[in-house]
């Protein structure tokens, strides 16, 4: 086997198993057990555990800020200038997490679970590596949502801020289920398109809200 083939395998069960158990509930041997792979493979190719989450994190995220810096350019560049709204700023970030599972394959679902880990387990040296390798985009998303949201106190924005990203990451990581639960109670189904549309508008009034 290739030595790219074994790495795939790996972080694709990787990504699977974090996102559906956890990581401390995930251990290296079931993602082995997953991706058919020795479990010297991981300690080869990867070093640590450690080191394996913050690959998988890796594969999204680079991805994502380099579509997210270029979807916020294009947004920029069509305004000449001027201070972007929160809708087109969320359009951006939208467009940019579509084309990024897109082209890895991987769900939105799976995507926003695995974010939601990073804040909801004890992992701080994940937060430490994300914050090391992607926080200038994550700082020039929220600084822009600022400047589109002036009139609120830090603290008004911070709180804000995460509001909306956790109303964003619930519904997304909860499409399937929220979609059957459409389909089973009101026979209406909405593809994941059209709940970002909807999703929009929805999460830029949370930012503004309260507002005088």
């Amino acid at each position: 086997m290739a030595p790219g083939d074994t790495v795939e395998k790996i972080l694709h069960a990787a990504s699977v198993l974090f996102a559906e158990r956890g990581f401390a509930e995930t251990s290296l041997r079931t993602i082995t057990g997953m991706a058919d792979v020795n479990l010297a493979a991981v300690n080869y190719h990867f070093g640590s555990k450690k080191e394996l989450i913050q690959a998988v994190f890796s594969r999204v995220l680079q991805p994502f800020c380099l579509h997210l810096n270029t979807e916020l350019d294009r947004a920029l560049n069509s305004t000449k200038g001027q201070v972007l709204g929160i809708e087109q700023i969320l359009d951006s970030c939208s467009r940019a997490l579509l084309n990024t599972t897109h082209e890895s394959g991987m769900s939105v679902q799976r995507v926003m679970r695995l974010l939601s880990l990073a804040y909801t387990q004890n992992q701080e040296h994940l937060r430490q590596y994300i914050v090391g390798a992607y926080g200038e985009t994550y700082e020039r998303f929220a600084a822009l949502l600022q400047r589109a949201a002036p009139g609120l106190s830090l603290v008004e924005f911070y709180w804000k801020l995460y509001f909306m990203l956790g109303a964003a990451v619930f519904t997304l990581s909860s499409f399937d289920s929220l979609r059957a639960i459409l389909n089973s109670d009101y026979q209406q189904d909405t593809e994941l398109e059209g709940v970002l549309e909807l999703m929009i508008p929805s999460l830029s009034t949370i930012l503004v809200s309260g507002k005088e």
